[in-house]
């Protein structure tokens, strides 16, 4: 991560995850099969599928693990928050696919099923189903990497990413969550009384520098540009404020053109290093209102049970021969 540029992910540098392997798949055989509180039960082939309209966008996807609390060293910012890709999906919005076969009254809930080993399961909120979710099988202009759900997957934009189940081939509707394995036992976030959030979907603001940001080194006092990443799941990034001198004071970062809603945006600051020590962070607002904050901040509330949806503020150690390493390690 601390080497990408773009905003763009190529297929070749996506992260992978998987629960059971990587399943096997022929498309001409697979099948999904919607059924539950609807009209009509269907069952699709992915021509049925590609029959549908087509729609792309863009989006990021990112694992709720990025990072977990109990890995804040992390020497590079691959190592701290390399979960989490931007590229153009291409499928069928999951709302029209429903409509097709009719939603029942008391429909509140949509039980997401993938073929890999794993079967892995989770239940989704009709709202969301409802709101932007697609069924995938084409990223970035080819159709989907085996790694990365092929033939069909199911993609929530700003949501944890193991909700957009890999390997699509099953869609229950149903009145309730099923509270399966993947949001019950794995992917719940303890709280310091030892209870556990029941439901924590969306991925919130985050941002990161990543140039310069720790292994790389600044050979000389002078102009360099600071740059980075911000995202966020509720929207589109507002504003990146960045800091070169340990959070006293913040500064506004430029956003490259174009910044979409639940997308990596670039930040770009220009810098004029005087050669001493410093510690550069940025913090990142998205259009809620919601502002970054730091580690201590969250640890203060959710406590150190906590492992999931880490979004904090990573800062940076330039010392004064131009290293770059962790602040917090």
């Amino acid at each position: 991560m601390q080497e990408f540029d773009g905003i763009i992910t190529p297929n070749g540098l996506f992260y992978e995850r998987h629960h059971g392997g990587v399943p096997t798949i022929d498309p001409a055989q697979h099948r999904l099969m919607l059924h539950g509180l609807v009209e009509r039960p269907l069952i699709f082939t992915m021509d049925d599928l590609r029959r549908f309209p087509s729609e792309s966008r863009i989006h990021f996807i990112e694992c709720s693990g990025n990072p977990g609390y109990s890995k804040p060293y992390g020497k590079t910012a691959s190592d701290l928050v390399g979960l989490v890709r931007r590229a153009e999906w291409t499928g069928v919005s999951l709302k029209l696919v429903l409509q097709e076969a009719g939603l029942k009254p008391e429909a509140k809930w949509v039980v997401a099923e993938g073929a890999d080993a794993a079967a892995l399961t989770h239940s989704i909120p009709i709202e969301k189903c409802l709101e932007d979710a697609l069924l995938v099988y084409s990223q970035n202009g080819e159709r989907l990497r085996p790694q990365q759900g092929y033939p069909l997957r199911l993609f929530l934009p700003g949501f944890e990413g193991n909700m957009s189940v890999k390997w699509l081939r099953r869609l229950h509707v149903t009145a309730e969550p099923v509270y399966s394995r993947e949001e019950t036992s794995k992917y719940t976030d303890l709280l310091p009384d030892g209870t556990a959030r029941e439901f924590s979907f969306y991925m919130e603001a985050k941002s990161i520098i990543t140039r310069s940001s720790g292994g790389q080194r600044l050979n000389a006092p002078g102009f360099h540009e600071i740059t980075g990443i911000a995202w966020s799941g509720h929207g589109k990034i507002a504003r990146v404020e960045v800091s070169v001198d340990d959070g006293m004071s913040w500064q506004d970062a430029q956003l490259q053109d174009p910044v979409l809603t639940r997308a990596l945006a670039r930040f770009r600051l220009p810098w004029r290093r005087d050669g001493k020590p410093a510690v550069i962070q940025s913090r990142a607002i998205d259009e809620t209102g919601y502002v970054q904050p730091t580690l201590a901040e969250l640890l203060a509330v959710r406590g150190e049970n906590y492992f999931y949806h880490n979004n904090a503020i990573w800062p940076w150690r330039v010392a004064a021969g131009g290293e770059v390493t962790n602040a917090l390690a």
